[in-house]
């Protein structure tokens, strides 16, 4: 079915190349969501009318808060997908990032409502009714929840799209919801006992931290996060590739929507390389991530001492310094200027950014000092820099 579907919404890439794929799977999406969750919302209101209960309801207008998502996700896409103009010269991409916003506070609005329906249904519970069929309509609505669920987790995977897998997790929180609704019915059939309000109450509090999730994602994208490792070592690995290129470092990629970036880096060229050689390298890395990586990298050139011992030496007597006063530090750009009396050492420190600002300011002080303990005529030009990269768990 969920080829079926893809096949004949998308027909091939030729049709779409006026639209880009993104916007075509994100329409697709939209489309699906929304005949799905009427179908839903239109269903469940029926059998909570006809049980008298609440938490059945507050199901339904979940599908329906989830139609109107797909609604305004699916506008949202077909606005993100509208080429550059001279007013937006990096494109519409971040209108999407502003749909998810919208959808976040609609989502929050339905839980709010139906949290204090709950509440009410807890002070004063009202008489529920049992029919066997309601419970088979319900199963059914998880089993298309389901499908809806795994059909954007395969659209997602097809196109790296955040937004899509996290329709995948709310789907899944709405089976676990529906699923509980279930065991409230069965549960007052088999024991009289009334837990419709409690439940309604569970099934509001998830639709609200759903949309909580969704409001924080996506307000990190639109405030900036840092690059993730995966993208961070794609980058350097795919830079470092070229010969003439020895190092990277100062990755900073800018997001202006799904599958739009723009990123900045340095690369570490041999300073005896001739400059028009360096800049004929540099030009076809950035020609060939336009290609291959799908986003405008600008590549600043640093020249570094490949030959000098004794440069390297000094530059590797400060690394080792660094690393035993603390490890999550780094250097580049190093540069040695010699003079009778005093030797300068220029250099960039790289400081993770959640250090506090005393301590900032403390370790280039001491790494001055173990170097001047080294020689007493280091003189230390640091320059401090910060790491963009997102630190991995284990960190």
């Amino acid at each position: 079915m969920t080829e079926f579907l893809i096949r004949h919404f998308v027909k091939d890439y030729e049709e779409v190349e006026k639209v880009s794929v993104r916007t075509a799977y994100g329409m697709l999406s939209g489309i699906v969501g929304i005949f799905c969750n009427v179908i839903l919302f239109l269903t469940k209101l029926i059998v909570g009318l006809v049980l008298n209960s609440v938490s059945v309801t507050a199901d339904a207008f979940n599908n329906l808060s989830d139609a109107g998502s797909s609604v305004i996700s699916f506008v949202g896409v077909r606005m993100a997908g509208k080429p550059a103009d001279k007013d937006h010269p990096f494109g519409h991409g971040r209108i999407e990032y502003i749909a998810a916003l919208i959808v976040s506070f609609l989502v929050l609005e339905v839980g709010f409502t139906f949290l204090k329906d709950s509440v009410g249904k807890i002070l004063h519970p009202e008489q529920l009714k049992f029919l066997p069929v309601s419970v088979l309509i319900l199963c059914l609505s998880i089993a298309v929840k389901l499908w809806l669920g795994l059909f954007n987790k395969k659209l997602g995977e097809r196109i790296d799209s955040q937004v899509m897998k996290a329709v995948f997790a709310d789907s899944m929180g709405d089976v676990i919801t529906t699923s509980a609704t279930i065991f409230s019915i069965l549960f007052f059939a088999a024991t009289g006992i009334n837990m419709d309000g409690f439940v309604g109450l569970g099934v509001a509090l998830v639709v609200m931290w759903a949309g909580f999730g969704i409001a924080k994602d996506t307000l990190n994208t639109l405030i900036g996060e840092p690059v993730s490792p995966e993208v961070y070592e794609k980058i350097k690995k795919f830079v470092e590739s070229y010969d003439g290129i020895e190092g990277v470092h100062d990755l900073i990629v800018h997001n202006y929507g799904p599958g739009r970036s723009m990123a900045s880096i340095h690369a570490e060229v041999p300073n005896d390389q001739e400059i028009e050689k360096s800049h004929e390298i540099i030009d076809r890395v950035e020609r060939d991530a336009a290609k291959e990586l799908g986003m405008m990298l600008v590549i600043h050139m640093d020249p570094v001492e490949m030959k000098d011992e004794k440069v390297i030496r000094i530059r590797k007597k400060t690394e080792h310094l660094l690393k035993e006063l603390d490890p999550a530090c780094s250097i580049h750009d190093f540069r040695v200027v010699w003079g009778a009396e005093r030797i300068n050492l220029i250099f960039d420190m790289v400081i993770p950014i959640e250090y506090d600002e005393k301590r900032r300011n403390d370790l280039p002080l001491q790494l001055m000092e173990r170097l001047k303990g080294v020689d007493s005529r280091y003189e230390s030009v640091i320059t401090v820099d910060y790491d963009y990269v997102a630190k991995t768990e284990d960190k």
